[in-house]
C-alpha cells in the first residue's frame, strides 16, 4: 500500500509572476533600490563637485579662465584654416531651423560670408543677419602642459621625498608604539590601567597650540629645529586616539588565544606577533591611514620647525608657497593641488579592501 507523506510547508506557495502580490512586492523593492541608489549618487556628486571643478580648472589656460561666458569645460574657440587664414567658427542658424558650425570668412552688417569646413571647395556661403549675435563654436582644448609646469615650479620630487619621509616614518612610529601600549593595557594587569586610559583620553581635548611654545623651546634647546626630528620622533611615543582605538580592538579578541599560545611556549611578544596582530589587520590599516593622512596634510608644525629649511619642507608647506607665488594663475594652483592628491588617493585605493574589513569587529577569523 502506497503511503503519501506531506512535508510541513510543502503546500506554501510564493506569489507567481504576474500575480497582484508578486507585482506589488517586486515593485516596492525596485522603488526602494532606485531611491537608495539615487540618493547615494546625489550625495556622491555633491561631494565630488569641488574635485571636479579643480580638475577642470587645472586643464584651462589663462585665456579660457578669463572668458567668463565660455563653457565650463576646458574649451577654446574653434578655428578653421582656410587659404592661410585662421577663421573663427560660429554656430549659424539656417533657414530650415537647423544650426551649422561655419567659419566666418567676411563679416558684414546685413550679409556675411561663411565657409563650410566640411566642404570648403563649395566656396563662400551667404548668410543674412547680424553676425554679432552669433554664438562662437568651441572645441575641447585641455592644457596638459599645466602639470609639467607645476611639477617643475614646485620642485615636486623634492617635496614628495620630504613628505614621504615625514609621513612614512611618523606612521611607523605611531602605529608601532600604539600597538605596544594598547596591547599592554588590554592584556596585562597594569596598575592603574583605567586611570592611565582616562589621562590618555583627556589629552585628546588638549589643543596643540597650548603645548606649541614649550615644545618649540625644548626642540630648540636640543638643536632639532630645522630638521625632521620634531615631526617624526614625538610620534614614536604613541598617540591617545590610536591607543584607545587599538585597545578597544584588542579587547574584542578572546584571551583564550593568548592562553593557547602560552601553552605552546610562546612569550608575550611572540603571542602579539603571531596570534594577535594577524587578527588586527583591519584596525592596524585604519590607524595607519588616519596617521598617514594627518602627517601628509599637516601644515602648521612643518611651517614652524622648517621655516628656514626650504629643502626639507613637505608638500603642504611647499604648496602654500607655490600658491602665494602664482596666486594670479589658478590653473597652475589647481594642477599643483591635484599632484599633491595623487599619493593619498592611491594609498587609499590600495588599502581600501583591508580598511573596509574593519566593519567586522569580531576580531576572530573563522
Amino acid at each position: 500500500m502506497a503511503v503519501t507523506v506531506r512535508r510541513p510547508g510543502r503546500n506554501l506557495r510564493r506569489p507567481s509572476v504576474g500575480s497582484p502580490g508578486w507585482s506589488k512586492e517586486k515593485g516596492g523593492r525596485r522603488f526602494e533600490g532606485w531611491l537608495v541608489t539615487s540618493f547615494t549618487a546625489l550625495v556622491l556628486i555633491i561631494f565630488l563637485m569641488p574635485m571636479g571643478y579643480m580638475a577642470v580648472t587645472s586643464l584651462k589656460s589663462e585665456q579660457q579662465l578669463a572668458n567668463l561666458t565660455g563653457p565650463i569645460l576646458p574649451m577654446s574657440p574653434a578655428i578653421f584654416e582656410y587659404e592661410g587664414r585662421a577663421l573663427d567658427m560660429m554656430t549659424v542658424p539656417m533657414p530650415d531651423g537647423s544650426e551649422m558650425e561655419l567659419a566666418m570668412l567676411q563679416p558684414g552688417r546685413q550679409v556675411s560670408q561663411f565657409i563650410d569646413p566640411v566642404n570648403p571647395e563649395a566656396g563662400p556661403i551667404q548668410w543674412e543677419g547680424n553676425w554679432r549675435v552669433l554664438t562662437p563654436a568651441y572645441e575641447l582644448d585641455p592644457q596638459w602642459q599645466n602639470f609639467p609646469r607645476a611639477w617643475d615650479n614646485m620642485k615636486f620630487p623634492l617635496l614628495l621625498r620630504n613628505t614621504l619621509v615625514i609621513a612614512g616614518l611618523g606612521t611607523l612610529g605611531a602605529v608601532g608604539s600604539s600597538i605596544l601600549v594598547g596591547y599592554g593595557l588590554s592584556r596585562f594587569n597594569v596598575p592603574f590601567a583605567k586611570t592611565i586610559m582616562v589621562v590618555l583620553i583627556a589629552t585628546i581635548i588638549l589643543p596643540g597650540f597650548a603645548t606649541l611654545v614649550p615644545k618649540y623651546a625644548v626642540f630648540f634647546r636640543i638643536g632639532w629645529v630645522g630638521t625632521f626630528l620634531p615631526l617624526i620622533v614625538p610620534h614614536f611615543f604613541a598617540n591617545a586616539f590610536n591607543v584607545f582605538l587599538l585597545r578597544q580592538y584588542f579587547l574584542t579578541i578572546p584571551k583564550e588565544l593568548d592562553e593557547a599560545a602560552i601553552i605552546d611556549g610562546a612569550g608575550p611578544f611572540r603571542t602579539l606577533w603571531s596570534v594577535i596582530l594577524p587578527q588586527m589587520k583591519a584596525a592596524i590599516v585604519a590607524v595607519s591611514l588616519f596617521h598617514f593622512y594627518f602627517a601628509w596634510n599637516d601644515f602648521f608644525e612643518p611651517m614652524i620647525y622648517l621655516s628656514s629649511r626650504a629643502d626639507l619642507q613637505p608638500i603642504s608647506v611647499g604648496l602654500r608657497t607655490f600658491n602665494t607665488l602664482y596666486d594670479s594663475q589658478p590653473n597652475l594652483i589647481q594642477s599643483g593641488s591635484l599632484l599633491a592628491l595623487i599619493i593619498p588617493v592611491a594609498v587609499f585605493l590600495f588599502a581600501q579592501r583591508v580598511f573596509l574589513q574593519g566593519i567586522d569587529l569580531s576580531g576572530v577569523q573563522k
